[in-house]
């Protein structure tokens, strides 16, 4: 288990427990998987990922409720969760047991990765979870020493230029950025409606703390690390004629997302 345990930490453990218990939607494993639904799911082929992932080493960080675990496993990888929420992760382990894959669980801060081995991972998938650290240098230092010389780093995260910013900034002409453009600034918001299939029965759930990374500090770090930028997408839906003020509306305006794929190269000159 993670040694840390700062403030920021018991938080996001906290949080993470209470969605759990919710059944939030990033809480709901996937059961209804085949090998072909997983490949689409994960969409290895559109990132430039090699899809061939037999006995390859996955790691998915802060990446627990039995989504993209399962969809990995179905694929023939040896994969490993390590996530905060006991909860998340009793959730890989039922996927694992539905399907009938083998799937590692370890709870822990994705701040300190200590619990894993060097240069022990082909592929390291790390979906939305960094804006919930204040430092992403602290947790790009780790995934440089898990995965492998030529393995990959997936990251999804928030878009730093809207972080913060969602469709009830509607102004009535746009969506107004009032936050400052600095690393580690918090933001603080309510959760979206569609994060619940019902809204909690009277538990009260802390509202998401996130902490802003602007693109240099997320771009230099990685770099630093030794890591060559493959792709860069900017995660957006066009809606036409959705209604200003609606959360539609505010992706065709503000892509709230980004997504990364990083080779692990040290030493390429030029990177």
């Amino acid at each position: 288990m993670s040694a840390v345990r700062d403030e920021v930490y018991h938080y996001n453990a906290e949080r993470w427990e209470a969605l759990v218990e919710a059944d939030a939607l990033f809480t709901r494993p996937m059961l209804d998987l085949d090998a072909e639904k997983a490949q689409a799911y994960l969409g290895l082929e559109r990132l430039g990922i090699p899809g061939d992932l037999a006995d390859r080493k996955v790691l998915c960080l802060a990446g627990g409720g039995g989504q993209q675990s399962a969809a990995f496993a179905l694929l023939g990888a040896d994969v490993t969760v390590f996530d905060i929420s006991s909860g998340q992760l009793e959730r890989d382990r039922l996927a694992a047991e539905h399907y009938g894959v083998g799937i590692r669980t370890i709870q822990g801060d994705m701040r300190d990765l200590s619990a894993l081995d060097d240069s022990s991972f082909d592929l390291v998938w790390h979906p939305y979870s960094l804006t919930f650290v204040p430092d992403s240098r602290i947790v790009f230092r780790e995934v440089a020493r898990v995965v492998s010389r030529g393995g990959y780093y997936y990251l999804m995260c928030a878009n730093p230029f809207f972080s913060g910013l969602t469709h009830e900034s509607w102004n009535g002409e746009g969506y107004t950025l009032r936050q400052p453009y600095t690393d580690e600034a918090a933001t603080c918001y309510p959760d979206q409606d569609w994060v619940y299939s019902q809204k909690p029965d009277g538990r009260r759930i802390r509202e998401p703390r996130e902490y802003r990374q602007t693109l240099s500090r997320i771009v230099n770090s990685l770099i630093g690390e030794g890591f060559t930028l493959k792709l860069l997408s900017e995660v957006r839906n066009d809606y036409p004629g959705a209604e200003p003020g609606s959360w539609a509306h505010f992706m065709t305006v503000a892509p709230p997302w980004l997504e990364f794929v990083w080779q692990y190269s040290p030493g390429v000159v030029g990177r």
